[in-house]
């Protein structure tokens, strides 16, 4: 049987491991009217995004007595992949799993421990759903347009900045830079006047620095209409004079203490909830923890572009990750998960997961049952969120590239040995590629 592919979700990763049922009264309740159907979703969130996920999870379960729902969270993908694989050889454990977006999801599809969403929603349809914005969710349908998981943790990259330093600085905080040579120029503000040893860190780097130039800048990332077209020959990335330039602009500024932190997972956003630093480009999903610390004030923007290639921006991306339903589970079972997920659904639902975490509005209802006053609290998110609006472009649709979850460290790797000095910026690059390209058509 194939692995899982559960490519590592690096959002703030927990430390224990648990499986949470709720309630000594709900127990009583479920008792008193029969007991409900018990499902279990896996899962690898932590922090507040964990914590909301749990608040929701247990509303549901005292709102009704036919379903039972039991989170278990795990440290990271790689503890919950060896426990999911082996609860399903004894054909026990979850009926939806945490899966972060491995660009390759038809081939998630198709192992046979996985029942694609919309199999799941043509036995049990979720009434007068309509997602938002189709492109949003593009990173986890097939070819056809069908949804194969459920996106509740859709997110993209964005520059999150420091309002209190941004002000030190002389920096108008409802103004942040759109251009990155205009964003240097506020760097050496939050440096010199606002006397920060941390400007600006970079967490995400793969996503931030590599995989979304292209799309802000509305260029290919891969060969072959980003591995969307169909060919003989497997996607190549397209390392050009863009991320020359822009790798090469990211050196200098490690250099001359702009940049001082850069991680290839989550490791950086400690260092803006700290209050250390003063701009942070990130997933959209680290709002949920800067939303819950304290004496934190923030606001949010798409991160930026070049001007010398294209005279406005284009979209990021969307990734983050999604729940998988696990086939082969009782008919009641596939109900009941059916039903949790119409649940989550729920305009009222999914309005206060986005708002509360940052992760993209689920549907259409939810984006416009957010609460104004959650926006008026973080300077450019409602901005940001209706920027994705509309037709996402050529270059902003996704990418599909094959055995990515293990080309992304490979890219990392190489990221690293630029930005400390350690190799040229092209010969980083030029490595990052050729490599890839022998993972990617390894089988």
């Amino acid at each position: 049987m194939k692995t899982l592919q559960l490519a590592g979700l690096a959002r703030g990763l927990g430390a224990s491991r648990r499986t949470w049922v709720f309630g000594v009264a709900m127990a009583v309740a479920g008792a008193a009217h029969g007991a409900g159907v018990e499902i279990q979703v896996w899962h690898t969130l932590s922090g507040p995004n964990k914590a909301e996920f749990e608040k929701l999870t247990k509303k549901y379960n005292k709102e009704q007595d036919e379903v039972v729902v039991e989170l278990r969270d795990f440290p990271d993908s790689k503890a919950l992949q060896a426990a999911a694989t082996e609860a399903i050889k004894k054909k026990s454990g979850p009926n939806l799993v945490q899966l972060a977006d491995n660009r390759s999801p038809e081939m998630v599809s198709e192992h046979k421990a996985i029942l694609p969403l919309y199999q799941l929603l043509a036995k049990y349809p979720i009434k007068d759903l309509n997602w938002f914005l189709p492109s949003t969710s593009s990173f986890i349908r097939d070819s056809k347009g069908r949804l194969l998981a459920f996106p509740w943790m859709a997110e993209v990259p964005v520059m999150f900045y420091n309002l209190s330093y941004y002000k030190k600085a002389g920096l108008d905080p409802n103004n942040p830079s759109r251009t990155w040579a205009d964003l240097q120029g506020d760097l050496l503000k939050l440096r010199d006047v606002a006397n920060l040893d941390c400007p600006y860190a970079s967490s995400n780097q793969v996503q931030v620095h590599l995989e979304n130039l292209a799309p802000i800048n509305k260029q290919l990332y891969t060969s072959n209409d980003n591995g969307l077209a169909a060919s003989k020959t497997a996607p190549v990335l397209k390392f050009d004079t863009l991320y020359m330039r822009h790798i090469s602009l990211m050196v200098s500024w490690k250099r001359s203490y702009l940049l001082t932190a850069h991680s290839e997972g989550t490791q950086s956003d400690a260092l803006f909830a700290q209050g250390k630093c003063g701009v942070l480009m990130s997933g959209s999903g680290a709002a949920g923890t800067f939303m819950h610390t304290r004496n934190l004030s923030f606001g949010v923007a798409p991160l930026p572009y070049y001007p010398q290639a294209t005279p406005s921006a284009g979209r990021p991306f969307v990734s983050g990750s999604a729940l998988w339903a696990i086939d082969g589970r009782p008919q009641n079972q596939e109900k009941a998960t059916a039903q949790f997920l119409a649940w989550l659904s729920k305009p009222v639902n999914a309005a206060e997961w986005h708002q509360q975490t940052g992760y993209l509005p689920l549907t259409d209802a939810a984006l416009r049952a957010a609460d104004v006053s959650f926006y008026d609290k973080v300077p450019g998110a409602k901005a940001l969120v209706d920027s994705m609006k509309g037709d996402a472009g050529a270059t902003s649709r996704g990418f599909r590239m094959a055995n990515y979850d293990r080309v992304e460290p490979v890219l990392s790797n190489e990221l690293s040995q630029a930005l400390e000095g350690k190799t040229p910026p092209m010969a980083a690059l030029n490595s990052a590629s050729d490599q890839a390209r022998k993972i990617v058509q390894q089988r």
